[in-house]
């Protein structure tokens, strides 16, 4: 199955360790709220826990943004559990302040097309899904590097931006509070002439 930006987000209902407790969520509890849904490979290895604790450090900034963020790997609950119980300083992520998700059938991985099958784990794939449940973002990384925390807030405030401003667009590099333009053929002249000078 293929999925692309501008499409809806595949539900799942799945189990999650949450402040070091079993619930079941649903991607579609989320709706009415932006959520940034993020793969990794696996629990106990080397890049994840930098990812998981560098999103979890600034999860604040983020749900200023009224956005959740969800981690997803093929590993059990338990594993799950077991990573946040063990300290950073030995390779754990210990507390982090949001849902990690089980996928151990492997079920939500392959709805978001990131399963690396001959590894048997997820790629980093990462999504950031609007208020309406639909896909705005997507990437995903080869397994041996991460991703960047800025990045995803910085797509993610565009994504915000142009959703509440009617004949704007952002363009390459935009930050909050950089210019934006009229995607109109004459309109967007009055941007470029601020930037081709």
């Amino acid at each position: 199955m293929s999925i692309q930006v501008g499409q809806n987000a595949p539900d799942f209902t799945a189990t999650a360790v949450i402040d070091q407790d079993f619930k079941v969520v649903k991607l579609s509890d989320y709706l009415g709220k932006y959520v940034v849904l993020f793969f990794y490979p696996l629990d106990f290895t080397f890049v994840c826990p930098t990812e998981i604790i560098a999103f979890s450090d600034r999860h604040e900034e983020f749900q200023a943004l009224d956005t959740e963020i969800l981690g997803v790997s093929v590993d059990s609950e338990f594993a799950h559990l077991a990573w946040i119980q063990t300290e950073r300083k030995q390779g754990g992520i210990g507390d982090i302040n949001y849902p990690l998700i089980s996928d151990l059938k492997k079920e939500i991985s392959i709805s978001y097309n990131v399963l690396e099958p001959s590894a048997g784990v997820a790629l980093r794939g990462l999504f950031i899904i609007d208020r309406n449940g639909i896909i705005q973002h997507s990437t995903i990384n080869n397994l041996s590097f991460g991703r960047s925390v800025d990045e995803t807030l910085r797509v993610l405030k565009a994504i915000q931006h142009v959703q509440s401003h009617d004949n704007e667009v952002c363009p390459v590099g935009w930050q909050e509070g950089d210019k934006t333009m009229n995607p109109d053929p004459i309109k967007s002249k009055i941007y470029f002439s601020t930037v081709n000078n």
